[in-house]
C-alpha cells in the first residue's frame, strides 16, 4: 500500500483509489507539465480520464505493474493481385495511434506492417501501403499543409492507386475535405477521408470500424471523388459516406458527430459484412478524365459572426489588415445589424458604412447563416437587400460557413476578382444545392 506518496508509482501501473468515499480503479496516465501538484491521472475502464487530487487521506493501492505494450509484428506482407490496392496517407489524428504506458507517450503506426498489425482484417479486403505526410493536431493546419495533401494524392493517383485512405484529426475534417474536393477537380478514384473520435486505446475506439469500412467503400464501388467515412450510429454497426462539401461535425465526441446538411449521405456501409446500400445514384464514377490540380495560395480570408450590437470596430479590423476575403455568418436569412430603426440603434449605420468601404477595398464579402440548415436568402427583407447593394455574394447559396470559407479561399488562390462573384454562387463540387428539402431536416 502506497499512502500520500505519489512518488512511488509508476505510469501504465493499474491502481485503486481510495479518495474520501470514492474509490477509483484505473491505470496511472502521464502527469502533464500543466497539470496541479499532488494531482494524478487515471484511465478509467470506461476510456475516460480522470483526475484526482492527492490529500493526505489518500489510498493509493498498486494492482498491477506496469507492463509496455508490445509493439505491432512487421510480418512480411503477401500482395494479392486479385485485389485492389489502397494507399493510406496519414496526416495526424487518433486513427492509427495507440498508448505506450510505460513511456507515457502516443505512437503512431504508419508502416503497412504496422497498420496491418493493429488492423488486421483490412488485409482480407485489399492490399495496402501506407506513408506518413504530416503529423498535426488538424486544429494547428494551414493551407500549405492542405497543398502537401494535395500534392501526395496526386502522386499516388499517378500512381495508378486504386483508391485512397486520408487518416485526419476530426477537428476540422470538414475543412480539409472541402479543400481536396475543390482543388482536386475531376478525381478519377476515391479519396476517402477517416479519423476518429476516440483514440484507439479504449475500448469504444471508433478508428478500426471507420477504416474497415472506407477500405471496403473503395474495394467494392466505383465511386471516385473525395468524401468522409465516420461513424453513422451510436453502435458498432454502420459507417455513413457523407459528401465532402456538405458534412459537419455536429457533436463534440460522439462517434456518430459527422452529418451530411442539406444534404443526404451518398451510401451506408455495414462493417460486419461490407455490405453498401447507396443512398443515391448521383454520384461521379470511375473514369478517365485528366484531374485538373489548383492548390491554395496563403490569402487572408477571415469568418465573422454576426450578433446583437456589433461595432464599427469589428468590421474595420478587416479593411486595416488588408483581408482578401470574409465570410459572414449572418443570422436568419442572412442579416446583420446594419439598419438604424431608433437613436438607440445609429451605430449599426456605422457598421454599415465600415462594411461598404472593406467590399471598395477590394475584399470579397460572402453571406453565409448561423442556422445550421436552409439557406441564404438575402432579397426578403431590407438588411439583405441593403447587403446586396454593396456587393454581398452568397445570396440563395446553402453553403455551410466552413466549406464558403474554403471555396472563398479557394476561389481567391486561383482566380480573378471577377470569375470569383460569379463562381462563388455557381455550383462546383456539390457544395450548393439545388433546392432544399424537408428530408434532410435533423429532428
Amino acid at each position: 500500500m502506497v499512502q500520500n506518496n505519489v512518488d512511488k508509482i509508476k505510469t501504465g501501473e493499474l491502481l485503486k483509489v481510495t479518495n474520501g468515499k470514492k474509490t477509483y480503479l484505473g491505470t496511472l496516465m502521464p502527469k502533464s507539465e500543466l497539470g496541479r501538484k499532488n494531482t494524478i491521472v487515471l484511465k478509467l475502464e470506461n476510456g475516460y480520464n480522470v483526475g484526482i487530487a492527492v490529500t493526505p487521506k489518500t489510498k493509493i493501492e498498486i494492482l498491477k505493474k506496469a507492463k509496455k505494450i508490445a509493439k505491432a509484428k512487421k510480418e512480411p506482407i503477401k500482395f494479392d493481385s486479385k485485389k485492389k490496392t489502397i494507399a493510406i496517407l496519414h496526416t495526424g489524428g487518433t486513427i492509427a495511434s495507440k498508448v505506450d504506458y510505460e513511456t507515457g507517450a502516443v505512437s503512431a503506426s504508419f508502416s503497412p506492417e504496422e497498420i496491418l498489425g493493429m488492423f488486421p482484417e483490412i488485409s482480407r479486403i485489399a492490399n495496402f501501403k501506407s506513408k506518413l505526410i504530416a503529423n498535426a493536431l488538424s486544429e494547428n493546419l494551414r493551407f500549405a499543409h492542405y497543398n502537401l495533401f494535395i500534392d501526395a494524392i496526386a502522386k499516388e493517383i499517378k500512381s495508378g492507386i486504386d483508391g485512397i485512405i486520408l487518416t485526419h484529426g476530426t477537428d476540422t475534417m470538414s475543412y480539409t475535405a472541402a479543400a481536396l474536393s475543390f482543388a482536386l477537380e475531376n478525381v478519377p478514384i476515391p479519396v476517402i477521408i477517416v479519423g476518429a473520435q476516440r483514440s484507439s486505446d479504449r475500448g469504444s475506439s471508433d478508428a478500426a470500424m471507420n477504416l474497415v469500412c472506407a477500405s471496403h467503400f473503395i474495394a467494392k464501388t466505383k465511386f471516385a471523388g473525395v468524401a468522409i467515412c465516420m461513424h453513422e450510429g451510436t453502435s458498432d454497426t454502420t459507417c455513413a459516406i457523407n459528401p465532402a462539401t456538405k458534412t459537419r461535425k455536429m457533436h463534440t465526441s460522439r462517434r456518430d458527430a459527422f452529418k451530411a446538411i442539406n444534404a443526404g449521405k451518398i451510401a451506408t456501409v455495414d462493417s460486419k459484412t461490407g455490405n453498401i446500400i447507396f443512398d443515391t445514384k448521383d454520384y461521379t464514377k470511375k473514369h478517365d478524365k485528366k484531374m485538373v490540380v489548383r492548390k491554395f495560395r496563403d490569402v487572408k480570408v477571415g469568418i465573422l459572426r454576426a450578433h446583437p450590437n456589433m461595432t464599427e470596430e469589428e468590421i474595420d479590423v478587416y479593411t486595416k489588415n488588408k483581408f482578401d476575403g470574409l465570410v459572414i455568418e449572418g443570422t436568419g436569412l442572412g442579416h446583420l445589424n446594419i439598419i438604424s430603426f431608433d437613436e438607440k440603434s445609429k451605430p449599426n449605420e456605422k457598421v454599415f458604412a465600415k462594411l461598404k468601404k472593406l467590399i471598395e477595398s477590394g475584399c470579397v464579402v460572402a453571406m453565409t447563416s448561423q442556422a445550421v440548415y436552409g439557406r441564404v436568402n438575402m432579397n426578403v427583407y431590407s438588411a439583405g437587400r441593403e447587403l446586396l447593394s454593396i456587393g454581398v455574394l452568397g445570396n440563395i447559396c446553402d453553403m455551410l460557413p466552413e466549406t464558403a470559407f474554403v471555396k472563398l479561399s479557394w476561389l481567391l488562390s486561383n482566380f480573378k476578382k471577377e470569375d470569383i462573384k460569379r463562381l462563388y454562387g455557381t455550383n462546383l463540387r456539390g457544395e450548393i444545392t439545388e433546392r432544399s428539402e424537408e428530408e434532410f431536416f435533423e429532428d
